[in-house]
């Protein structure tokens, strides 16, 4: 068994840039939502699917735009690590999205929280690219 768990997720923002995260049941940590590729399925394809499952959000992956992979200690199986392809959904949230299938929660954080709460991906990888890269296009 591997100790790697692949993954992809979406940016989704509010209009003032917070950034929606999600937990699941019966954990502790908030996440971007998004979940695991299936056998054959490439990283695009399954944002697309895990959105609508958990979110009932409807993407077009072609509007995705792709932040980068990265890698972090998993927030909720201890010992594994997540190996994760992000994407931004270009258009703000106007309201905070109902959740579905094994989600109990959704909360907007900011995109330079250190909040405990967020999951390692988020919080040590995702959140401060996000950061310098909101800052480079502003400049």
């Amino acid at each position: 068994m591997s100790s790697v768990i692949r993954i992809a997720a979406v940016i989704l923002r509010n209009p003032a840039g917070e950034v929606l995260s999600v937990r699941k049941s019966g954990t502790r940590s908030f996440m971007m939502p998004g979940g695991k590729l299936e056998p054959g399925e490439d990283p695009r394809g399954a944002a697309v699917r895990e959105i609508a499952e958990e979110l009932h959000l409807d993407l077009i992956g072609e509007r995705l735009d792709h932040l980068g992979r990265f890698v972090a200690p998993a927030a909720n199986e201890s010992g594994y690590t997540v190996d994760c392809d992000v994407f931004i959904w270009p258009a703000p949230l106007e309201t905070m999205p109902a959740v579905f299938e094994e989600i109990a929660e959704a909360r907007w954080f900011a995109a330079d929280s250190n909040d405990e709460q967020l999951a390692p991906l988020s919080r040590e990888a995702v959140f401060p690219r996000l950061l310098h890269t909101s800052e480079a296009r502003l400049t």
